[in-house]
């Protein structure tokens, strides 16, 4: 891996208004190239639109999707990849050639080369299918670069096989904070109004976005995950308004020590660009422990134990399972 830099971007999609939500891509691309951003990490399903999704019947979605690398949002990614000589991710809706339908992360390389990530704990919507495949590949950038979306993120099993199968980066860009959670101790809704006063009481909302609901959630699991597998994180997330929640954006990169290196609370669109040190890739604690792992006891990992759900069950489970 080399030093390079980096950014995260935050900001408040359009359910379902593609072409608007492209333009905001554009803008923080075109901002980012001015400071010598190398790759830069946009949200979940930025743009398509997240939230709403679960509202809509399988035609609707099926209407919204596009296919993967042919598809007009692809070829916009790919273009602004080769322009700006960046690597470029973004979320949307992906109809495969056997019209299945999947939350998918594209990753546009300024090389030509497209790569793209099935989420594989879906659960907005039933439609919308799980992929089952990791992700993890090279870059023009002479780094390794994986890829989990939101929920992904959460399972630690998925982290570590993305950590063991080389990835340097991680990419997680997602939809998350501001939660209607089944579980009491699991972030909750931040009220609108807070959202819509943000720029005459600024302090209300920025608490909000800081504390349990947003940041304080984030900060229990996220930075462990860099942390104990030796990498770096580029976290990108939804920013205010999604359909009836509040997302808390918190975009932030995170090294491979757990420490945050740049991060924001700003209660609107933003973006944040950190250098990467690629000399804390050779020896940090996350990769000594890998190296003193014991495959050969881990065979339970691998076998069903009777509690395993579907992701969207676990995730509308009221019980707070």
């Amino acid at each position: 891996m080399r030093n390079i830099c980096v950014a995260s971007v935050q900001f408040e999609h359009i359910a379902g208004n593609k072409q608007a939500n492209l333009d905001k891509i554009r803008y923080f691309v075109e901002k980012a190239s001015k400071q010598n951003v190398k790759m830069i990490v946009f949200p979940e399903c930025c743009i398509t639109g997240y939230w709403f999704l679960r509202k809509l019947s399988k035609d609707e979605l099926m209407e919204l999707a596009e296919p993967v690398f042919d598809g007009f949002s692809s070829k916009i990614l790919i273009s602004l990849s080769k322009e700006y000589q960046m690597t470029v991710g973004a979320g949307l809706i992906e109809i495969s050639d056997d019209k299945k339908l999947y939350n998918t992360y594209i990753v546009a390389m300024p090389n030509g080369d497209c790569r793209r990530h099935r989420k594989i704990h879906a659960f907005v919507s039933e439609y919308i299918s799980s992929g089952s495949e990791f992700t993890v590949f090279d870059t023009p950038h002479k780094c390794r670069v994986g890829v989990l979306t939101c929920y992904d993120n959460n399972i630690i099993e998925n982290v570590r096989i993305t950590a063991l199968m080389g990835a340097e980066i991680l990419f997680a860009p997602h939809q998350t904070g501001g939660c209607n959670s089944p579980d009491p101790h699991t972030m909750g809704l931040i009220d609108r109004e807070l959202w819509e006063n943000r720029h005459n009481n600024p302090q209300a909302i920025e608490e909000e976005l800081r504390g349990s609901k947003g940041r304080g959630w984030l900060i229990r699991w996220l930075p462990s995950r860099a942390h104990d597998n030796g990498i770096f994180i580029i976290f990108s997330n939804g920013i205010g308004i999604d359909d009836d929640e509040i997302r808390t954006g918190n975009a932030m990169v995170i090294d491979p020590y757990g420490r945050i290196i740049t991060e924001t609370c700003e209660a609107g669109d933003d973006m944040v660009i950190a250098d990467l040190d690629a000399s804390l890739m050779e020896r940090n604690t996350g990769k000594r422990w890998i190296k003193t792992r014991r495959p050969e006891l881990y065979k339970p990992l691998t076998v069903p134990i009777g509690i395993e759900q579907d992701t969207r069950t676990v995730r509308f489970d009221k019980k707070g399972v």
